[in-house]
């Protein structure tokens, strides 16, 4: 049976006219946003702080962790870190999280090992972690395909009956994508518990925003899905923490999906092996550097005396000392086996798989020989 689909007026769909902030970008406090929304508590800050900080240390040694070639490919997410952090601390025990490639600092906010975060990126056929053990998929290269895993297994939830409900983030390339608005329609008419969490960072690789979409913003995709919608300031992570609260605790509620757009940038290239210097001016990058979602949210917690000198050294000290972790994990090399890239192709594997598999035993047998 289809959950229980409400008729909404296009007004109560619409998201807020300008994005919800609470901190400006030289970390003071702005007017009450619209909305309603309450602001976290402190010490869940204090705490966003802390995994922001390893996360943007973790960020910078995967990056040079590629150039060693220790790493296949990096997708940073440096200057993002408002919205991976906040999308990994507004998940509860049940809940679900779906990431696209870019979102490692998320994986390892949520509490992954690193090493098997990079796993895929390293090289390796499998992602690195449990997905069920840890309740976050996969990531997923291709654009948008998550998106309809994540209204899948949202629904898979809301039949069960089990407790819990889905993020799924995704890019503003992405939104380009067949597969997105095909989830969006799926969630919103079984009223899934899924919340679509767009980062738009301006670009899809070397593509503006402008080329891809001339909605007044991204979050308006989703009044015509009858999917309630909102923008935040996505460098703002008070805001991005409170706006992704209250979509989470609706879908938990049995409120359907939310969509959110999240207004940020990519500081760094699209990855290694891109030249952003093609397609967007150093004029652009710095007006976007002085929104750092870092620096903002330390100035924020430092003048409301949340947080001390001590506390950000201490959080600095913490980050290093994962990197130098990292460090020394990457620097063992990998021992794979060639034979395993027949072992999940299918349960029963075909006949062509056994005779391929056989091939390529005797080949490693005779280089072994």
């Amino acid at each position: 049976m289809p959950g229980k689909t409400t008729r909404r007026t296009a007004q109560g769909l619409l998201p807020s006219a300008a994005p919800v902030r609470f901190v400006a970008e030289d970390g003071t406090a702005v007017a009450r946003p619209p909305g309603g929304y309450t602001e976290p508590p402190a010490g869940l800050l204090r705490e966003a702080y802390r995994r922001m900080v390893a996360g943007r240390r973790f960020d910078t040694q995967a990056t040079a962790l590629t150039k060693q070639g220790r790493l296949a490919v990096y997708p940073s997410s440096r200057g993002q870190e408002a919205c991976q952090v906040a999308g990994a601390l507004v998940l509860g025990e049940h809940d679900w999280l779906f990431p696209t490639y870019r979102d490692s600092v998320a994986l390892v906010a949520r509490g992954l090992d690193p090493v098997q975060v990079l796993t895929l990126l390293r090289g390796d056929w499998h992602c690195g972690y449990d997905p069920r053990a840890v309740r976050v998929a996969p990531q997923c290269t291709p654009l948008a395909t998550q998106v309809l895993h994540a209204a899948g297994m949202a629904e898979a939830l809301r039949r069960s009956g089990e407790p819990g409900a889905v993020l799924a983030l995704v890019g503003d390339g992405g939104t380009s994508e067949g597969d997105f608005h095909e989830a969006l329609n799926f969630a919103a008419v079984f009223a899934s518990p899924v919340v679509f969490f767009v980062q738009n960072n301006k670009y899809a690789i070397s593509v503006p925003l402008a080329r891809q979409s001339a909605a007044p913003s991204l979050a308006y995709k989703g009044v015509g899905y009858g999917v309630p919608s909102e923008q935040v300031d996505g460098n703002d992570l008070v805001a991005v923490l409170a706006v992704l609260t209250a979509a989470m605790e609706r879908a938990r509620a049995g409120g359907g999906p939310t969509l959110v757009e999240a207004h940020t940038y990519r500081m760094d290239a699209h990855t290694n092996a891109d030249d952003a210097t093609r397609y967007r001016d150093a004029a652009e990058v710095e007006q976007w550097a002085g929104a750092d979602p870092l620096a903002r949210l330390e100035a924020h917690l430092l003048a409301r005396g949340e947080l001390t000198a001590d506390d950000v050294e201490r959080a600095r000290a913490e980050a290093e000392t994962a990197a130098a972790d990292l460090r020394a994990a990457m620097d063992t090399e990998p021992v794979g086996d060639p034979l395993e890239l027949f072992d999940h192709v299918f349960a029963e594997p075909t006949p062509q798989l056994r005779e391929q598999r056989a091939l390529l035993a005797a080949e490693l047998t005779a280089e072994e020989g």
